[in-house]
């Protein structure tokens, strides 16, 4: 299948982003990333953005719009973690990775819905986490800022649900990549015991969730929270 569409997937220099961008470029859609170093996949057009900053959001828009054309999908993966319990976590391990994982989806939805409203049609995904409902212990600061995407994309779809743009999260439980790969033998069958489906998932099974969401045959599908976590969480 070969498309116009052009599609943006913010932190796509590695791991799930990067496997997303990946999807797209093999489905026929132009895509760019955005990185704050490295570069995306082969085929994609990587942009330097810190999605902290409004201002570099919107240059990146504006390159991408310049070399592809109208940004109609955006996949807001960026995420950073500084994972401590309560009592430990200071405002700034709470601050920043807030500022990034909310609100960079904030900077980055915000200027993809101008071009989105003159197209009238758009898909906005944003990839969230099992622990945004589910909880995990040192994760207070991570799973608040992954909860707030739900809130954000269901308000999304009620302001902008009547002009063809649908709002969608997408909530990957453990996945294999190199931070999981680094967890001792024992501490990953734990793991893999709490979930139904006894392994971890690939990159590209949280890719073709994405895909499939950003594609005609999933219109009529808004402000919902799709699990990819093998039942770990099942959409709590």
């Amino acid at each position: 299948m070969s498309t116009d569409r052009v599609v943006l997937v913010t932190g796509g220099n590695r791991g799930i982003g990067r496997a997303i961008a990946e999807r797209f470029v093999a489905e026929g859609y132009k895509v760019a990333v955005t990185a704050r170093s490295g570069e995306g996949p082969e085929g994609t057009l990587t942009v330097r953005a810190d999605v902290t900053d409004a201002a570099a959001v919107d240059a990146a828009f504006t390159e991408v719009e310049a070399a592809l054309g109208p940004i109609g999908i955006v996949v807001a993966n960026a995420g950073v973690t500084k994972d401590t319990l309560l009592l430990r976590m200071t405002e700034d391990d709470f601050d920043s990775v807030v500022a990034t994982n909310l609100g960079g989806a904030f900077r980055v939805v915000k200027r993809a819905s101008k071009g989105m409203l003159r197209a009238k049609w758009g898909r906005v995904i944003l990839i969230s986490s099992v622990v945004g409902l589910y909880g995990s212990p040192g994760q207070i600061n991570y799973s608040s800022s992954k909860a707030g995407l739900v809130g954000f994309a269901r308000s999304l779809t009620r302001e902008l649900g009547g002009r063809g743009i649908t709002a969608n999260v997408v909530a990957p439980g453990f996945i294999e990549t190199d931070m999981t790969a680094a967890l001792p033998e024992e501490t990953q069958a734990q793991y893999k015991s709490n979930i139904p489906a006894g392994r971890f998932a690939s990159t590209d099974e949280v890719a073709g969730v994405v895909t499939w969401l950003a594609s005609d045959d999933a219109a009529y599908i808004s402000g919902a929270v799709i699990p990819v976590d093998g039942g770990l969480g099942m959409g709590h």
